[in-house]
């Protein structure tokens, strides 16, 4: 046993000797150049590239890196066998990661790669204004030689739009609005922001669900329409208008179309807007993948219709449509506040299909109103608002809708008969879904009770429409004959008889007033 260990420690001393002769005989930068070759010609042998994605690039964080975390835990959370969990800040899911040193196999169009999750311990650092973690992470990618245009070309611009969509859809989702109108704060930005946590989806909107299918098909041809856009040249946005009777579920509309996109909501507040340079710094803070705002434009700003103001001033001279251009109402401006508002019509239509609404892409412009025959024909064009969206009245599919969500009742549960009364019944009675939920939201205890009560109060409503409508038309026969009777006769001619004399002078009147109305 002696002799063992007296021949490991002759060789320990012979190993110690050649490495002190080697040190001295080979200088360090030979050593480095002979390793550097050997790499080299290791690398020419090899099938292999490999790549390294630092997490931080000099003092700044690598922008790829996290894509590549995120974009991995979508196949990590199913395949991965020791996962790391985390969750980010204003996050509403827990993404997994690799862990220290793990690899995992991915595949992109037929081509598969190896990716390793590299963890180092850090060299002890020397002062530096921004410290370094302790330890330095990192991805390592390898692909064959033959992969490497496809990867570098495809795979990476694939990884960073994958990683979006996931940030975007695990984020909780925000509400902003212009509380100081057009002014910045502190931080640059001119808006305010509070999570967005409306519950209505395109399940639960109160509607026919054809033309809610359609809509749904319009905003997923939107959001996945990049490529088309730039093909035809235009801006990547898209105008809805949503009008209607109030209570017909605007608001929710566009709650729905936030949470089937993930966008985040604009909520614009027109009267806190003074000048149309304001609009526009508004309009550049808004981040893409948003869907800008303005509820009730006829009521927020004056933006009545051009054509009704000219004609309404026509019997004057004239003079109407140039005043209404320079009038208060064209800017905005009422008469109390005396110049307190200055946005014009044209600075709105630039702002939804002008050269500033490029700045961005993949907004969507929802514009509400409760009198679409208020505004004006420009902003209704196509281009600005593309997608004109009325708001109706409760039907039987949309009441169908409202049972499944209040009461729980399926397709068949209703009693036919009922149905077909509820059928009969809703289009005269002309209700709100706003309406038609509360009645329901007042027995939703008792379903069988709740029922009846919504079809009683729907009866009483359509009796009570049958006899409004009677007396309308009854005052209106009646104004029609009391205008009859006080029509003043021309003068000089007797009615009765019908004196063609008269029938001359009457036709001359009339040929006066046509051209008055030429003028």
């Amino acid at each position: 046993m002696n002799e063992y260990w007296t021949s490991l420690a002759s060789l320990l001393g012979v190993l110690a000797f050649c490495q002190s002769l080697l040190q001295t005989v080979f200088p360090p930068e030979l050593r480095f150049a002979f390793l550097k070759l050997a790499s080299k010609i290791f690398h020419w042998f090899s099938s292999y590239y490999y790549f390294d994605i630092t997490e931080i690039d000099g003092v700044n964080t690598n922008e790829l890196y996290n894509a590549v975390q995120l974009y991995l835990s979508a196949t990590v959370s199913i395949t991965g066998t020791r996962l790391s969990l985390t969750r980010a800040l204003n996050s509403s899911a827990i993404t997994f990661g690799l862990s220290n040193n793990d690899c995992m196999v991915d595949t992109f169009n037929g081509v598969t790669v190896l990716w390793e999750h590299v963890v180092t311990q850090r060299q002890s650092q020397t002062f530096s204004w921004r410290p370094m973690p302790e330890e330095k992470r990192g991805f390592t990618l390898r692909i064959k030689k033959k992969d490497k245009y496809l990867i570098l070309n495809s795979y990476l611009d694939f990884i960073m739009d994958k990683a979006n969509d996931i940030r975007r859809k695990n984020q909780d989702r925000l509400l902003y609005t212009n509380s100081r109108g057009g002014s910045l704060d502190s931080r640059g930005h001119p808006w305010e922001s509070v999570p967005f946590k409306h519950p209505s989806t395109f399940d639960t909107l109160a509607m026919d669900p054809k033309v809610k299918q359609e809509i749904m098909e319009d905003l997923t041809d939107f959001a996945n329409g990049q490529s088309f856009y730039q093909r035809t040249g235009r801006a990547w946005k898209r105008g809805y208008l949503l009008y209607g009777p109030p209570g017909t579920g605007k608001s929710s509309m566009i709650a729905a179309m936030a949470n089937y996109l993930g966008y985040d909501i604009y909520d614009l507040e027109l009267t806190e807007v003074h000048t149309n340079s304001e609009l526009r710094k508004l309009l550049m803070k808004t981040s893409s993948k948003s869907i800008i705002v303005i509820e009730d434009i006829d009521c927020s700003i004056n933006l009545t219709n051009r054509k009704k103001s000219a004609g309404n001033g026509g019997a004057g001279g004239g003079a109407a449509v140039r005043t209404y251009y320079d009038s208060p109402e064209m800017r905005g401006v009422s008469g109390e506040e005396g110049g307190g508002n200055s946005i014009t019509l044209s600075g709105l239509l630039n702002f939804t299909d002008g050269l500033w609404s490029c700045c961005g892409s993949e907004r969507i412009f929802v514009f509400t109103t409760n009198h679409i025959e208020k505004l004006d024909p420009a902003l209704l064009r196509s281009g600005r608002m593309d997608m004109h969206i009325f708001m109706s009245h409760c039907s039987f599919p949309a009441l169908k809708i409202l049972l499944k969500n209040y009461l729980g009742y399926e397709e068949g549960d209703l009693d036919e008969e009922m149905g077909k009364e509820f059928e009969e019944v809703l289009e005269k009675a002309g209700m709100t879904p706003a309406d038609v939920s509360e009645a329901l939201i007042k027995n939703r205890r008792d379903k069988d009770k709740a029922v009846r009560e919504l079809l009683e109060v729907l009866k009483g409503k359509a009796e009570k429409n049958k006899k409004g409508n009677a007396g309308s038309a009854e005052e209106e026969e009646e104004e029609q004959e009391k205008r009859a009777l006080e029509s003043p006769k021309v003068e000089g001619c007797d009615l009765e008889e019908e004196d063609n004399s008269c029938k001359k002078g009457g036709d001359e009147d009339q040929e006066q007033d046509d051209e008055k109305i030429e003028k």
